[in-house]
């Protein structure tokens, strides 16, 4: 499904089509290790289900950019085993199927370029495409939307949650909405042990969504596939 011209959605990523580019968020290696040091005991099972689910977009596509705009890895300062591990893991599987990997750093990145040194991959604070901005979403970059006409970020990890009568579910969802005039597209995060920020119900944290958000059209994610949801105000 096209969210804009030459702009798809697959699964939880978003692909550029004219530029043969595949954008990826926050996926959070090492988010369940986090939660177990913490006393909060889950499933070791959120790496090899992300893994699985990135090869299936992966396979059969050689792409000219994979860029991930931010929060590849979770921890803020420490880096233990399993991440090293399994960080290396996943971008090892992106750069079998891309000609070059851009990591964004995002907030949680602090100490990702000691991971990103060892395949000699550079962090970055944006990438331009034409017209097109991506960035992690935490800040405004003012320089650098001056001549954009469409900014893609993450950071904010959009879900929707829907209620019928008892049964209240939630979806993973792309937001797409203007910011200062240019098309804004919010990416879901590819993490896939939590579903993320109720837009419907929660406080949200990018500065760029510190504004009205109900003519914001919403894209949710079940089974891997897209349905169009409509407006934010229509769903309240």
């Amino acid at each position: 499904m096209e969210i804009i011209k030459d702009i798809e959605i697959i699964d939880l990523s978003l692909f550029l089509k004219k530029h043969n580019t595949l954008i990826l968020s926050d996926l959070h290696i090492g988010y369940e290790e986090s939660l177990n040091d913490k006393g909060v005991l889950v499933p070791r099972v959120q790496f090899k289900q992300m893994y699985a689910r990135l090869k299936t977009i992966l396979e059969g596509n050689k792409f000219k950019e994979v860029i991930i705009t931010g929060d590849l890895k979770h921890e803020f300062g420490i880096i233990n085993d399993t991440e090293w591990k399994n960080t290396l893991r996943l971008i090892d599987l992106i750069l079998e199927h891309c000609e070059k990997l851009i990591l964004i750093k995002g907030n949680h990145d602090i100490t990702l370029k000691y991971i990103a040194n060892k395949r000699s991959i550079e962090l970055v604070e944006y990438v331009k495409i034409d017209d097109i901005l991506i960035c992690h979403g935490d800040n405004i970059l003012k320089e650098a939307m001056k001549d954009s006409k469409i900014i893609i970020i993450g950071h904010e990890h959009p879900a929707v949650g829907l209620r019928e009568k008892n049964k209240y579910e939630s979806y993973k969802c792309f937001l797409k909405g203007k910011y200062e005039r240019k098309t804004l597209i919010v990416i879901p995060s590819f993490n896939t042990l939590t579903t993320g920020t109720d837009v419907l119900r929660r406080r949200l944290l990018s500065p760029y969504l510190q504004q009205d958000l109900d003519n914001f059209e919403v894209y949710a994610i079940e089974d891997k596939k897209p349905y169009e949801m409509g407006k934010i105000k229509n769903l309240k």
